[in-house]
């Protein structure tokens, strides 16, 4: 029955519709919020998240200076040579990081212990110190892990429309 669907994790998603060149992103805990940049984004958030969420971007993009800031999944994300470092979002408790990538984790497996790991999200509580050098060290991992890889092709207007 779809009562019983009530606190599967799909149910509580965050959704997101197009409307007027702008992002409408909407959640279980706030209203509809227009996004347009990051700043926007932050902004939606509670106050007392919203010191946390631009801690975090601070952070990345000292950690990361070359990172492009934009938007993917409904949230703020940095990509380094055409290919996604890392993804951040802040939700009703806690505000997490998305990095991505099971070999970054591994890697940074000691420095994360004393958070909540799943399989590619890192969460913090909304209650605790931002962990400025866990969130460096994160972003540093992932971008060390991506100078490895070859930039992506970027693609022309031709090629997206196949």
């Amino acid at each position: 029955s779809p009562d019983s669907r009530r606190g599967h994790p799909r149910t509580r998603m965050a959704a997101a519709t197009m409307h007027g060149g702008r992002w409408l992103c909407y959640d279980d805990h706030m209203k509809a919020a227009s996004v347009a940049s990051v700043e926007d984004y932050i902004a939606s958030r509670p106050a007392a998240q919203q010191r946390h969420l631009k801690r975090v971007r601070a952070i990345i993009r000292k950690a990361v200076p070359d990172a492009v800031e934009g938007f993917s999944y409904q949230m703020p994300a940095y990509k380094l040579h055409g290919r996604v470092l890392l993804y951040f979002a802040g939700w009703k408790d806690h505000y997490a990081i998305y990095p991505g990538s099971a070999d970054a984790l591994a890697a940074l497996k000691g420095d994360l212990a004393a958070f909540k790991v799943s399989k590619g999200t890192i969460r913090f509580e909304n209650t605790d110190p931002v962990p400025i050098a866990v969130i460096e060290r994160i972003a540093k991992v992932r971008a060390a892990e991506l100078a490895g890889l070859p930039p992506r092709p970027t693609k022309t207007p031709r090629d997206r429309r196949r």
